[in-house]
């Protein structure tokens, strides 16, 4: 006969296995989130995964690669970091850098965590994440027309570790200078001046040209539009190199136009139309700007007439005159 204290033992045994049983599956929580709800398209902010656990359970962390949703790339991660919460409680924590170039608003999926024991798989999941990613506003609200200066980066502040460097390169550089100038005159043999190379065809015609073989090749109506605003503002720096002297091939849009209103260029009409070419070029070009066929059209009759309205004419040799004069069109 099975005594009452013997009974008693054995349904205490019996409740301690269940709570050592069911020990697992507490104190677990999923939780994710974005450093902030609300981004401007190309901004970077972190995602991270927190999971709460028991210490001494080994559960596989989740892992994104490439991308959490769609439109909502990775760039780098899971950072993951654990600290200590109690004297049997973890907290995991896995950070990720993401960022998106589509605006719209996002949800990504509850992320969840399996533990495997011996009464089967048990999930357990967090909450779903939403973030916004808004286009930048780069006209102002009460205009239907024009293309308008965006915002201008923003400038961190120079340390003396950055500049250093050029500090020291600059001191070896006037080094040299001084040792060539000092000890390599003799050395040097004089060059024989080369003949200045005069352009065969005026810059405009140069220019023109290539805009009617631009329009020919038909790159914007076959989808081909960052190609079409890449050729267009070749052509366009290219004649700024032949007319003006301004060797903007290799410079942004602002500082071609500062340098050619340094050459005397005014800031009329005829800048402004190459200043909405340009600025419109370089929101299809950096922001992913998706412009009408319109817009296309305007753009390039804008860079046609700036060429005709800047060319130089040149009037053959009258009678009256005796000489060969350049009529210059541009102001």
């Amino acid at each position: 006969m099975i005594t009452q204290s013997f009974r008693s033992y054995l349904l205490g045994l019996l409740f301690l296995i269940y709570r050592l049983a069911n020990l697992n599956c507490q104190d677990i929580t999923v939780i994710t989130k974005f450093d902030t709800s609300r981004i401007y398209i190309g901004d970077q902010i972190n995602f991270s995964v927190t999971v709460e656990q028991p210490a001494r359970l080994q559960i596989p962390f989740p892992v994104f690669r490439d991308t959490l949703v769609k439109n909502i790339e990775i760039l780098a991660g899971p950072v993951v970091d654990t600290t200590i919460v109690a004297d049997s409680l973890i907290r995991v924590t896995g950070q990720y850098l993401v960022t998106s170039f589509d605006s719209g608003y996002y949800r990504v999926n509850p992320v969840y965590i399996e533990l495997r024991d011996a009464g089967g798989v048990k999930r357990y999941y967090s909450d779903y994440s939403v973030l916004e990613v808004a286009r930048v506003k780069a006209t102002p609200p009460d205009t239907v027309k024009g293309i308008f200066d965006i915002v201008k980066p923003y400038r961190a502040p120079v340390t003396l570790g950055e500049i250093m460097p050029w500090i020291l390169l600059g001191i070896v550089a006037v080094a040299a200078i001084w040792f060539i100038i000092r000890f390599g005159r003799k050395l040097i043999k004089p060059k024989a001046s080369l003949p200045e190379v005069i352009p065969v065809e005026a810059a405009h015609v140069i220019a023109l040209r290539e805009l009617e073989r631009l329009k020919d090749e038909k790159l914007w109506q076959s989808g081909e539009t960052k190609k079409y605003y890449t050729r267009l503002t070749e052509i366009l720096r290219k004649y700024l190199e032949n007319r003006f002297g301004v060797f903007s091939l290799e410079m942004t849009t602002s500082e071609t136009l500062d340098a050619l209103i340094r050459t005397g260029f005014k800031k009329d009409d005829n800048y402004n139309l190459l200043k909405s070419v340009l600025n419109g070029a370089d929101l299809v070009k950096f922001a992913r700007y998706k412009p009408e066929a319109s817009e296309n059209e305007i753009h390039y009759e804008n860079a046609w007439n700036f060429v005709l309205a800047t060319r130089k004419e040149e009037v053959s040799e009258s009678p009256a005159s005796g000489n060969n004069l350049n009529k210059d069109t541009s102001t």
